[in-house]
């Protein structure tokens, strides 16, 4: 049996676990956990998985990577279930797993540098993701800015980009493959600066080198750092799909100045009128911290008065974890039950949006990428799930949509 990869957390570890998996072809009996670090709850299911990995596989060769390898590895080189520790450089490296000579590249237990003194990304060349109908390329990585609540920048690094001809190389591959959508990711994507291009000019650049690329999606992105191009692109480019995830974690100004992000609640407000503006039919989704420390019951009315205002569709909540090493978590915290409350509360008025959102899609016709079965999802990354017919994972379904059904889309396929 080659080796197994277990992946936990964001799209790029996905898209990184593909090159994992293709460093370590051959390398018998292995179990890969590329792990997350973005809360300590992410982190507790990275520990639960390795210990369940070595109990059921009491021979296998355990190798530990990703942020939560890098930002605390003694504490998981104390694990006994744990052979190797790789950091997150590291584990891109093509002799990470097997050495030029074909054996097992172990003879070191921890291997993991200073992610700071990363300057640059490293091309790699992903030919497809197992069991996936969508396709992720990684166009950026690290993050310059320093959120109180976020550890991540310490396990990924400053921000850096992937030139344009690397990205092109990349999508082509895998739209040769069959893809037929492929999704932007990074960590800080509007970050991204590479070669004199932002995000909204390469993205035009990238559409137009690769024709036959149906559908481009955006993975999350900051209001704040919005260029010109991209507002182009959403204006007018039938293939940048319309939905955009944004990373607002909160809608009050005191909490968002704590948190040290870079835009207002008016900020947020202004870029949502502005795209629904430019593209009436946009679906709009964000990020949420429920008790984030000191808040009060007025300021997290304020987040949730957002999800109205703002008419977000597509919510992922979280309850505030404290990483330790962070400003936020020496700040007063919210108790925890209070935090559990609140991203219940928060859940349910998405849901209520979500429901209005996709109330306003009965009749449309859809686009849908089959992800399993008759299920996938629309341009606007709605769930649906069509009434008839058989199709393959990765087909692209037209679809007239005639009801709403649990939170997700019911549509007739268009024959």
């Amino acid at each position: 049996m080659s080796a197994q990869v277990l992946n936990f957390g964001c799209r790029l570890n996905a898209y990184e676990s593909e090159i994992m998996r293709g460093h370590a072809e051959g390398l018998e009996n292995t179990i890969i956990i590329n792990s997350c670090a973005v809360t300590a709850e992410a982190e507790r299911q990275v520990r639960q998985a390795i210990r369940r990995a070595r109990r059921k596989s009491p021979d296998a060769r355990i190798i530990v990577t990703g942020c939560a390898a890098q930002i605390d590895p003694q504490r998981y080189a104390a694990m006994p279930e744990v052979d190797l520790l790789l950091g997150n450089g590291e584990k891109l490296a093509p002799d990470a797993f097997i050495d030029k000579e074909g054996a097992f590249a172990g003879t070191e237990r921890i291997r993991v540098g200073d992610i700071m003194t990363a300057q640059a990304t490293v091309p790699h060349l992903v030919a497809g993701f197992e069991g996936r109908a969508r396709a992720f390329v990684q166009v950026q990585n690290g993050c310059d800015h320093r959120c109180t609540f976020c550890i991540i920048p310490f396990g990924r690094g400053n921000s850096r980009s992937q030139p344009l001809a690397q990205i092109v190389e990349q999508t082509r591959t895998l739209v040769e493959a069959g893809y037929q959508e492929i999704v932007l990711t990074g960590v800080d994507l509007t970050s991204y600066d590479a070669d004199g291009e932002s995000l909204g000019s390469m993205a035009r650049a990238l559409l137009d080198a690769v024709p036959d690329l149906a559908r481009l999606r955006l993975s999350s992105i900051d209001v704040a750092e919005i260029d010109d191009p991209l507002m182009d692109l959403i204006a007018h480019e039938p293939r940048l799909m319309p939905h955009l995830h944004l990373s607002l974690q909160a809608g009050d100004d005191m909490v968002l100045k704590r948190m040290k992000r870079r835009h207002s609640r008016a900020d947020a407000l202004a870029f949502c009128a502005r795209v629904r503006r430019l593209r009436p039919d946009i679906a709009l989704g964000a990020d949420l911290i429920a008790g984030f420390p000191t808040e009060s019951e007025a300021m997290f009315e304020r987040s949730l008065d957002l999800i109205h205002e703002a008419a977000l569709a597509f919510l992922h909540v979280f309850p505030f974890s404290a990483r330790a090493g962070t400003p936020a978590a020496r700040m007063p915290q919210v108790p925890k039950p209070v935090r559990k409350a609140r991203a219940a509360r928060l859940r349910e008025a998405g849901e209520q949006s979500r429901g209005r959102y996709l109330k306003d899609r009965l009749g449309e016709t859809l686009e849908v990428l089959i992800e399993r079965d008759r299920a996938g999802r629309s341009q606007h990354y709605a769930e649906v799930r069509l009434d008839g017919g058989e199709y393959a994972p990765g087909a692209l379904v037209s679809a007239t949509a005639v009801a709403v059904v649990d939170g997700a889309l019911i549509a007739t396929p268009i024959i």
